[in-house]
């Protein structure tokens, strides 16, 4: 062999010597991290502390998770971060509150890093259930080229469930990266972290929409005063979206000024109503300062200004395709996105409809009062009640009046409707949630929600 071939040949075993030592030392740096990270969850969680678990198959989900950890810590909150593949039901049950980041891999199954814990995820026995008390939200990740989309999500959801947590909010559905959905997330996380001013991971790419006209709905009210807003597009934009989508809006805290963290809106009209339109309370701080969105839009921009907008497509709302009877229950704003899908079913022609809608005064918060009693007048509504929390010496609220009303309730379950649920989170969601697992049986429910039948916009 000839000199050049030897130091060639010494240059590959050098090489390859790197890179085994490199190997080496990776691997046990590794492993020095999971020995760590797995002494810390061993460890006992202090009482207010967060989980984010992650199920990955490629890395995307671990890196959601540090995202969303960062963003939680942002807001002071304590989080620990781990990998599905290091835990079971007994570490779950040392936290109150646990976010999961969970990919999906090819139909419905759990990714690799998942599997072991899907293992353990069997149906909860006849003892109490082990997560009693415990909050939680999925964010799940899946491609909707598959037929099980996002399935192990799902799946996880549903044995969180059954093992007595209660969702933080609704399971957030992400198709291949979409930015949306993850900003989505984004907007619960803030509401978590009690911090109005989480950076958006990804800007959104806004148009440029024009506040055309703004109708104050409640003067004199006990409450935050409610807006009803005009928008429209740019001329050379096509103003495309459906019954239940969101609408994200950029805020600034003065006109000319940096665009904020967006906030989201459920959109009140049709497009062939020719404009967009918002149900927006202004909302204030215990200082007496602001909301970032509501002081936006309902007292800083001014008629003509421009407001940066985009729609945010949420297909878990949209309306029925067929005619099946449909209950819309929501308090206050919330009427927004139970508006436009009343809208749609007069569209379609669809009659079977029944609003139960909740505010403080039916003197002064009846939101839309004369276009319902159109509604009700020309058959589009078969049937609407309203509840007013303040109009009695004791409150009470749509859930109160769902229960009062149990056997029609499950009448019309039984005759195949679906329910939308729009509106608060705290305090209305959770009630409505308990009232109808009273009136129908948590088993039935869960398979409504399954089948697309319980749906809900809460924020």
């Amino acid at each position: 062999m000839t000199p050049t071939r030897l130091i060639a040949a010494a240059c590959v075993v050098g090489l390859w010597l790197l890179l085994c030592g490199w190997a080496r030392r990776r691997a046990r740096r590794l492993e020095a991290q999971q020995a760590l990270a797995l002494q810390a969850l061993n460890a006992p969680a202090p009482d207010d502390s967060l989980l984010v678990a992650y199920a990955t198959q490629t890395g995307y989900a671990e890196s959601l998770a540090a995202q969303t950890a960062e963003s939680l810590r942002a807001g002071g909150l304590t989080v620990r971060v781990a990998s599905l593949d290091q835990l079971d039901l007994a570490r779950l049950a040392g936290y109150r509150r646990m976010l999961f980041v969970a990919s999906t891999y090819g139909e419905g199954d759990p990714p690799d890093a998942g599997a072991a814990f899907a293992d353990q995820m069997q149906p909860a026995g006849p003892a109490a259930p082990a997560l009693a008390g415990a909050q939680y939200a999925v964010l799940a990740l899946g491609d909707s080229e598959y037929a099980h989309f996002c399935g192990f999500g799902h799946r996880l959801d549903e044995w969180l469930h059954a093992q007595g947590a209660t969702p933080l909010f609704d399971l957030v559905e992400v198709d291949n990266g979409d930015p949306a959905a993850l900003r989505h997330w984004q907007h619960h996380l803030g509401l978590l972290a009690g911090r109005s001013d989480l950076p958006d991971w990804q800007a959104p790419a806004y148009q440029s929409w024009r506040l055309a006209a703004r109708e104050h709905l409640n003067p004199h009210s006990e409450g935050g005063p409610c807006y009803l807003l005009t928008l429209t597009p740019p001329s050379d934009a096509e103003a495309a979206w459906e019954a239940g989508d969101i609408a994200e809006i950029g805020p600034r805290r003065e006109a000319g000024g940096p665009l904020q963290a967006h906030r989201e809106y459920s959109i009140a009209s049709l497009p062939e109503d020719g404009a967009l339109q918002l149900l927006v309370r202004q909302m204030r701080a215990a200082d007496g300062s602001l909301g970032l969105g509501s002081g936006w839009l309902t007292h800083i921009a001014q008629p003509g200004d421009a407001i940066d907008l985009r729609v945010r497509v949420n297909r878990n709302f949209h309306a029925p395709a067929d005619g099946r009877p449909l209950l819309l229950v929501g308090n206050g704003t919330g009427l927004a996105g139970l508006r436009a899908l009343i809208k749609a079913r007069r569209a379609a022609g669809h009659r079977r409809n029944w609003l139960v809608f909740g505010e403080r005064s039916a003197a002064r918060d009846w939101f839309c009062e004369e276009e319902i009693a159109g509604w009700r007048a020309d058959g589009t509504l078969e049937r609407v009640d309203a509840v007013f929390s303040r109009d009695q010496a004791e409150r009470r609220y749509v859930q109160h009046l769902l229960r009062e009303q149990a056997e029609a309730v499950r009448a019309w379950a039984d005759a195949g409707a679906a329910i939308y649920v729009c509106g608060s989170l705290q305090g209305m969601a959770g009630g409505v949630d308990a009232a109808l697992q009273d009136i129908l049986g948590d088993a039935r429910l869960q398979a409504m929600q399954r089948d697309g039948r319980y749906r809900r916009d809460v924020y």
